[in-house]
């Protein structure tokens, strides 16, 4: 069930009801169009990823600045995206049992929808899928870039599933999925690069193999937030999948630059809204955003608006804030902005965006595929 929104239009930000997802809608747009700057004149397209805001609005925006479609991980979240208007869909994940496969083609009537596949037996059940639904199905193999999750070693295991689904009555063969995701957060600038030069590698290597064999390779679709930029220089990708661009977190503001500083491609423009609930003692503050309203799997969050403080744990509704200085300007009822260790799985704690613009609610945004999780 969808919550009603925690603020209305033209509320003052200071109204807003807490805990709350902001969206600093100027740092927000100027993301938006960064992205699609910094890789201009280059062959590759962008389809960033859904998982990170799960919000067909956001979607459609991406896609006015030249997107050509977007990812998804789960079924659930592209019916979001397809029911929301957009009409081209990776979901970027293998997809196993009946009752997914059958709405997954159910998609495919209305949209350019397509699928990964690490398994022949994926590609059975896929090809059964579609010859049912009376469809030719985009299958891509999914390669193991050294992230060792999902996806075949590179080289001859990808070129003989690449085989199958060109085999498959209903399956055309579409790319190689090529996405290398825990490169996405290695600190230095140099360790990226290498991560995504062998990656580039393997893809291109795998490619020339299918090519060799007579199976041409349209796509190789990857990359994310912390390594776009190797990918679209490596001339072996032709897709780059960031999600996290337009929100940023934490975790990716410690990624380092070739000159050992911060990144600062992207800027932080998403927020939780939180207010001091108790405020103890002079070395501690509480506020009202813990467990269920932030996500700590990277890390706790940055208190954005008061240097002296440090979110230094969380239990299920309460966020301790460390008090450094006698100085700080923290009382009870005061409202304040956290940076999120993780935005995509803070997101999916929320189901309204409120966007923000000069201290003023401006948008209300649904986070309509908030617990697609199947």
């Amino acid at each position: 069930m969808t919550t009603r929104p925690p603020a209305e239009i033209g509320m003052p930000l200071e109204e807003v009801d807490t805990p709350a997802l902001v969206v600093d809608l100027d740092a927000f747009e100027r993301n938006l169009r960064r992205l699609p700057e910094r890789i201009s004149g280059s062959p590759v397209r962008v389809r960033p990823h859904a998982k990170t805001h799960k919000c067909p609005v956001i979607a459609l925006k991406q896609m006015e600045l030249g997107a050509v479609g977007v990812c998804c991980q789960k079924v659930s979240e592209a019916e979001a995206m397809v029911y929301g208007g957009v009409r081209d869909v990776l979901l970027t994940n293998e997809i196993v049992g009946r009752q997914k496969l059958e709405r997954l083609m159910s998609l495919a009537h209305i949209a350019r929808i397509g699928v990964c596949a690490d398994d022949p037996g994926q590609v059975l059940a896929l090809d059964e899928a579609a010859g049912k639904a009376a469809i030719t199905l985009p299958v891509y193999v999914e390669v193991n870039m050294g992230g060792n999750r999902c996806g075949v070693e590179p080289g001859e295991p990808a070129l003989d599933l690449a085989r199958r689904i060109t085999g498959a009555r209903h399956l055309v063969f579409a790319g190689l999925q090529a996405y290398h995701g825990s490169a996405q957060h290695l600190r230095s600038w140099d360790a990226r690069r290498q991560a995504i030069a062998q990656a580039s590698q393997k893809a291109g290597a795998t490619r020339d193999l299918l090519a060799g064999n007579g199976i041409a390779c349209a796509a190789i679709t990857g990359a994310g937030t912390g390594t776009f930029e190797f990918e679209s220089a490596s001339g072996v990708y032709t897709e780059l999948q960031c999600g996290s661009y337009i929100f940023m977190d934490a975790d990716y503001g410690r990624n380092l630059d070739r000159d050992g500083n911060p990144v600062q491609v992207f800027e932080p423009s998403l927020f939780v809204w939180a207010t001091v609930m108790s405020r103890p003692t002079e070395d501690r503050a509480i506020v009202d955003a813990g467990l269920k309203a932030l996500a700590l799997d990277s890390g706790p969050p940055i208190v954005w608006d008061e240097p002296a403080a440090t979110f230094e744990r969380a239990s299920d509704e309460h966020g301790r804030l460390a008090i450094s200085t006698a100085t700080n300007r923290l009382r009870i009822g005061d409202k304040l902005r956290l940076v999120p260790g993780h935005c995509d799985p803070t997101v999916n704690l929320y189901d309204w965006y409120v966007g923000v613009r000069a201290n003023r609610v401006e948008q209300l945004w649904p986070i309509t595929a908030r617990g697609a999780l199947y």
